[in-house]
């Protein structure tokens, strides 16, 4: 489960990128009930979903050219330089360089080897979400049709990432930590491996108390169903839906952990 303790290669922001942010911020709200706010006239059309006050994730314009819009997945580092510097030796690409957004922190959009997008956050004045694994904040983080081994080596390599294996119905799942602590404790993501010749891609999973509710509010305001609500045992009850400009998310009611 994500925690706002961010340590190396835990994560610690998501944002939206969306054509139309006026319309995306509506979705999300009639979807979560989240509002929004501008960060201010020098953001470039950037700004916050917030929940009684407390960031939660971020929305802005599509900036890079034949972008479509997608959550992307920032993860913590303490030197964002140094770890773009070995996305390259790992054979990933570093979209844009590492840059300073004012004295907030550094980040830096990449690509895995793979083919999947995520981000580096070394924070300054700002750590990163304020709520998550609550209703309805972020939850879990997953990458899907990746090679196994290769993504494990890269990323292991970037940020330390422990790894164990778990018999799930029809499949294996790898459940990913970070590099210190109790792995039960500091697990934050998995790896589904490719099986359907999709894409690679890291996709959100956002908290929710009633998914069927939710499901039925996406719906009813312009999103998409890419798999219905349905109970997994041990997990919990989730569903995959997309916003109506096609950028993919999911949502979990998870169940109770054992104590």
């Amino acid at each position: 489960m994500l925690s706002t303790d961010f340590v190396k290669g835990s994560p610690n922001w998501l944002d939206l990128g969306s054509p139309d942010t006026t319309a995306a911020a509506a979705f999300y709200r009639a979807v979560f009930d989240w509002d929004f706010q501008s960060a201010g006239p020098d953001a470039g059309g950037y700004g916050l979903f917030q929940q009684e006050g407390m960031t939660i994730a971020g929305l802005g314009p599509l900036t890079e050219e034949g972008a479509s819009s997608a959550w992307t997945v920032y993860f913590e580092t303490p030197d964002a330089d140094a770890t773009a510097a070995a996305v390259k030796k790992g054979g990933g690409t570093v979209r844009v360089e590492p840059f300073d957004v004012m004295e907030m922190g550094r980040m830096s959009p990449l690509t895995d080897p793979a083919g999947a997008d995520f981000a580096i956050w070394q924070p300054g004045t700002f750590q990163g979400s304020e709520l998550l694994g609550e209703p309805t904040s972020p939850a879990w983080v997953e990458l899907h049709g990746a090679d196994l081994a290769t993504a494990l080596s890269f990323y292991g390599g970037l940020f330390g990432w422990r790894s164990q294996e778990f018999e799930m119905p029809g499949m294996t799942y790898t459940v990913l930590s970070t590099a210190e602590g109790n792995p039960q404790d500091t697990s934050f993501g998995g790896i589904v491996p490719d099986s359907h010749g999709q894409d690679p891609h890291w996709i959100a999973y956002f908290e929710v108390a009633d998914p069927d509710d939710v499901v039925e509010r996406a719906r009813h305001n312009g999103g998409s169903v890419l798999m219905p609500a349905a109970d997994v045992p041990e997990v919990g009850r989730l569903a995959w839906l997309a916003d109506p400009f096609g950028a993919p998310f999911a949502i979990i009611r998870s169940a109770p952990q054992p104590q």
